[in-house]
């Protein structure tokens, strides 16, 4: 503000505050590198001493009503490539010498890699939710979004080798449970593979959630168009699918990087 009226500010000053004061502020921000998620900050702390302002000495920052806060761009989707994703699936039993346990374990990395579930709808199946033959998958996601998700053989090959070991396989009873009989945890889920990466050396963003990404972007790169992943994923908005472009696009100019002799 000092630098913007060429004086000390003082109460009168930043009671002053116009709407292009705060934007000449952002601009200077952004032009210094700052990105959104930084100069949203930057603005949030401005807004918390105008509050202060206003209480202490009665002084109003209307003008801050009238800035919109800079969106911070999201991280994009990190997906395993197809060597690693294929690695999990075949080798998770690995963490694991108890039989039951193993087929478990690929069963669910293969569910949540072949048809793209988060790792909680896949838990929050039972039993009597598999599909009767060549049937599509009926999951509930999200806001309560219900869609079809086809099985892949090996995918229902994997399903049934642990159904083999299953405890209770009755309809109502969960289709993937812990060592005491109950719904297997998350938490422990995602423990398996995280020392199954930390064995096989692994990036650190082999998740389950990973496996997830890993479907969709695997699947554009494929070919399929993004409006049926969109429905594959359950994403309500089909801009949250179309994050899954940009990684595309990335990968690609990671390889243009490594291969063009003058990059």
């Amino acid at each position: 503000m000092a630098e913007s009226v060429g004086a000390e500010a003082g109460l009168s000053t930043l009671g002053a505050l116009s709407a292009a004061d705060v934007r000449a502020f952002l601009a200077k921000a952004a032009a210094k590198g700052d990105v959104n998620a930084t100069r949203a900050r930057k603005l949030s702390a401005v807004k918390t001493f105008y509050r202060f302002l206003k209480v202490r000495h009665g002084v109003a920052g209307v003008a801050l009503d009238l800035i919109a806060r800079p969106r911070p761009k999201r991280p994009l989707p990190k997906a395993l490539s197809e060597a690693q994703a294929r690695e999990v699936v075949a080798g998770i039993g690995e963490v694991s010498e108890v039989a039951a346990t193993q087929a478990r374990d690929e069963a669910l990395m293969l569910l949540l890699y072949g048809a793209g579930l988060r790792i909680a709808e896949a838990l929050g199946l039972d039993v009597g939710d598999l599909p009767a033959s060549d049937d599509a998958l009926r999951v509930t996601g999200k806001g309560g979004r219900t869609r079809l998700v086809p099985l892949l053989p090996i995918v229902r090959r994997g399903i049934a080798a642990w159904l083999r070991h299953h405890p209770c396989a009755r309809a109502d009873e969960p289709l993937f449970t812990g060592v005491r009989g109950g719904r297997l945890n998350a938490g422990v889920a995602q423990k398996q593979l995280r020392d199954y990466r930390r064995l096989r050396g692994l990036p650190e963003h082999t998740t389950p959630h990973a496996l997830r990404h890993s479907f969709a972007t695997h699947l554009l790169a494929g070919g399929a168009d993004l409006r049926s992943i969109q429905e594959l994923l359950g994403h309500g908005a089909l801009s949250t699918t179309q994050r899954y472009t940009d990684v595309e696009t990335s990968q690609l100019m990671a390889v243009w990087r490594r291969a063009h002799p003058r990059a």
